[in-house]
């Protein structure tokens, strides 16, 4: 309203008060507390602010920590032993706020275990102990493979950086606070800890590498993996799911061959074993368009589809 709204000149008075030496370090609700102490009234705190707001002086005056900007991870697998993944979970003790620790190396591609421990405590040399180990078993050459983590003590160590450097190892680390680049470890840890075999605690650490050593087994020669067309991880990491998929179209065939009446839609089709399997596919077409050409080069060949069977119109040629 007319007559309610502080002169130009008394907007310039609270502004000078403001940036006085006495009031400059001031929150502005400590100025107008100490003005009233003084008897002085200038105006209301919401007007105080409303003025330094309209000249952008509202802002946080302290030095703020700046955090560097971490690019967001983007690998590419093919094949076995070009991406693996590995993460530290923990096992529930016998006692409250007991644990016990559990290490795992996963290949991106395969779903393969390539290597996992049971210790009771997390530290760097372990992990690097394992890494290390499980590259060697897999007589991995220098240069082919890029181990990928979240950002945990033993992840960024020193010490696991310099001993992936010595073995030729890329190293990739997801981006803070970001809970999703590094699904693979956290999807396989769902899996695992899940079974119905897993206690909710362990009375120690030797009966918990016992029952790991059992469910790895199940899970790398049993379990049909559904983000490799139901393969099992071994089968996809050993190179025998071409022989295999072939297999199962052959009985899809001599199925659609004794009933084709039953396949109303069209003649069945095994699920392919995907080509590329990506942490962070890019987002750029250019980006993603080359690395489809990389793909396609690398894909495994198609499976032949079932021959059209007689009887629906058709006579073989």
């Amino acid at each position: 309203m007319p007559g309610r709204a502080l002169s130009a000149e008394e907007q310039q008075s609270v502004i000078d008060t403001l940036h006085s030496e006495q009031f400059r370090d001031m929150a502005v609700p400590q100025v107008h507390a100490n003005l009233l102490d003084q008897g002085i009234y200038l105006c209301s705190v919401s007007t105080m602010y409303r003025l330094l707001r309209a000249r952008g002086e509202t802002t946080e005056r302290r030095r703020q920590r700046e955090h560097k900007p971490c690019s967001r991870p983007e690998l590419l697998a093919t094949g076995p032993n070009q991406v693996w993944s590995w993460d530290i979970t923990k096992l529930k003790g016998p006692r409250k706020w007991s644990y016990y620790y559990l290490y795992v190396i996963l290949d991106v591609f395969s779903r393969y275990v390539v290597g996992w421990m049971i210790a009771e405590r997390e530290g760097a040399d372990l992990a690097k102990a394992l890494i290390e180990e499980s590259v060697e078993r897999q007589n991995v050459p220098a240069g082919q493979l890029t181990i990928h983590a979240d950002r945990g003590p033993a992840m960024i160590s020193g010490s696991v950086a310099e001993l992936l450097a010595n073995l030729g190892v890329d190293k990739s680390h997801s981006r803070p606070h970001v809970s999703n680049d590094n699904p693979f470890s956290e999807s396989h840890f769902k899996t695992m800890k899940y079974r119905p075999q897993v206690p909710e605690r362990f009375g120690s650490a030797e009966g918990a590498r016992e029952l790991f050593r059992d469910l790895f087994a199940w899970y790398n020669e049993e379990h049909r993996h559904s983000g490799i067309a139901m393969l099992t991880p071994c089968t996809v990491h050993s190179g025998q799911a071409g022989r295999l998929l072939a297999a199962r179209q052959g009985v899809l065939c001599e199925a659609y061959a004794g009933h084709p009446e039953r396949f109303v839609k069209r003649a069945p089709k095994v699920e392919p074993l995907p080509a590329a399997v990506w942490i962070n596919p890019p987002a750029a077409p250019e980006a993603a368009t080359e690395q489809q050409t990389q793909v396609a080069a690398a894909a495994p060949p198609k499976q032949a589809d079932c021959p059209r069977a007689v009887g629906q119109g058709e006579h073989p040629s």
